[in-house]
């Protein structure tokens, strides 16, 4: 028998694409998505919801995705093909609520590269120069989808250096916040000061956690580069787990330090609160922390167009988009025309301002997905899959579900009411694909589904 590197080092006639993410790759990805932009504005707005106890939110955030991750754990390992949560809630559930998952995660992909794109061209850029904001996303998202259409290999190494630098940014706020204490310039009172006047301690906790939870949602997009993954079974539960619980301990600490250097009030109110830490601090230029916040924003960018796009093309493979998104760009094996479709949309949402409209449907759009997939994952449990994948405990996958239920009750009237558009939107779409698939089967010729597999 072949070993596992034998195995995964060779041509897979199962999928065109092609598998060069090792663990630490793997690893980076992740821990990079999660490391994203959001950290550097999250402090203050759970500040806002929670008190002076940030790290508690932080933490709590960090439990509850843990749980979901489990289950994207197994269902990744499982069936290691792009597509993610549409593709497990298509093998669970039938093609239209795949549908639903797919469409869901792809809007707010899409949604989150254009708000991402908007954050570049803004107060960081303007600190060196001050351009046109339509030449910037053109510019930016040009870069970015050449840079995913190269190759997987390529974004991904892009990706540690840019990590690297994020977390050495998040390293220096902890040292900071350290250092603000050992001189004794800290409140360490406010470490421990939870709720607000309108809200108490644990309710204050789930509200702050709505947020923080944001912040950690970034592990999802991963999925849809298992099948790109060599041997996913060992290397995706480990790459997974080790950022998720690496971010978290940055989250944590990163929380502490604000907390103990700087006044709630203050945090709450900052556009940028780690730079008030910078500030408090002092003998750090401010400047150094726009340069990790442009820097932080590509990231975030450039991943989750991956995600999309490998999104895109896996939805499209299992025709629940239109056939063209699976054209493979020679050479190079990467989805050419997924990663040009979302691209042209991010930049759209971008120069038409509607981002801001969309982006606060994000975690409740997100929070659907993550309930079909724990679901899935309960449903899925008697279907093999590929042997030897990892597994959880049931009682996981009913934990994340629950979580998700949990959490959509802390979420705005106004917001629901976005997000109800939104999936309006899709089930409009998912009529339409299931007649077009009918249709097709009628005549013949009906497009892949996964049971083709």
């Amino acid at each position: 028998m072949n070993s596992p590197r034998t195995r995964s080092d060779a041509p897979d006639s199962a999928t065109p694409l092609k598998k060069t993410l090792t663990t630490p790759l793997l690893y980076f990805f992740i821990l990079g998505d999660v490391l994203g932009a959001g950290v550097y504005v999250l402090v203050g707005e759970v500040a806002g919801e929670a008190g002076g106890a940030v790290w508690a939110p932080l933490l709590a955030a960090l439990c509850l995705a843990l749980l979901t991750a489990a289950s994207y754990a197994e269902l990744a390992t499982k069936y290691p093909r792009a597509g993610g949560a549409s593709h497990y809630a298509t093998l669970a559930y039938g093609p239209f609520t795949g549908f639903i998952a797919g469409y869901c995660m792809l809007t707010a992909g899409i949604v989150s590269v254009a708000a991402l794109t908007r954050g570049f061209a803004g107060d960081y850029l303007t600190e060196f120069v001050t351009l046109p904001v339509a030449l910037v996303a053109v510019v930016f998202l040009a870069a970015l989808a050449l840079l995913n259409a190269r190759g997987i290999r390529e974004s991904t190494r892009a990706n540690v250096v840019a990590t690297l630098i994020e977390v050495g940014g998040l390293v220096l706020v902890v040292v900071l916040g350290a250092w603000i204490i050992l001189r004794g310039d800290a409140d360490l009172g406010r470490l421990t000061e939870l709720g607000t006047p309108s809200e108490g301690p644990a309710t204050a906790v789930l509200s702050g956690a709505v947020l923080a939870y944001y912040s950690f949602v970034g592990f999802e997009t991963s999925v849809n580069v298992a099948e790109e993954t060599r041997d996913p079974r060992r290397s995706y539960p480990r790459a997974l787990f080790g950022a998720l619980l690496t971010a978290g301990a940055v989250y944590v600490l990163v929380g502490v330090a604000a907390s103990a250097a700087v006044p709630t009030g203050v945090l709450t109110e900052s556009g940028g609160p780690l730079l008030e830490v910078v500030k408090v601090a002092g003998g750090v230029p401010t400047g150094l922390f726009s340069v990790i916040a442009l820097i932080a924003v590509a990231n975030g960018a450039l991943l989750t167009g991956i995600m999309s796009s490998r999104l895109a093309y896996g939805m499209a493979r299992d025709g629940l988009l239109p056939r063209f998104l699976t054209r493979v760009l020679p050479g190079r094996r990467t989805p050419v025309a997924a990663v040009v479709t979302t691209t042209v949309l991010s930049l759209l949402l971008a120069l038409t301002g509607d981002v801001a409209t969309l982006a606060s449907t994000l975690v409740l759009l997100l929070l659907v997905v993550f309930f079909i997939a724990n679901t899935a994952a309960l449903v899925l449990r008697g279907d093999g899959g590929v042997p030897g994948h990892f597994r959880v405990p049931v009682v996981i996958p009913v934990l994340g579900a629950a979580s998700c239920v949990l959490l959509a009750t802390r979420i705005e009237a106004d917001v629901w009411l976005r997000g109800l558009i939104v999936l309006a939107v899709g089930v409009v779409l998912a009529v339409f694909a299931a007649v077009r698939k009918r249709r097709a089967a009628e005549r013949g010729a009906a497009p892949r589904t996964p049971s083709d597999s």
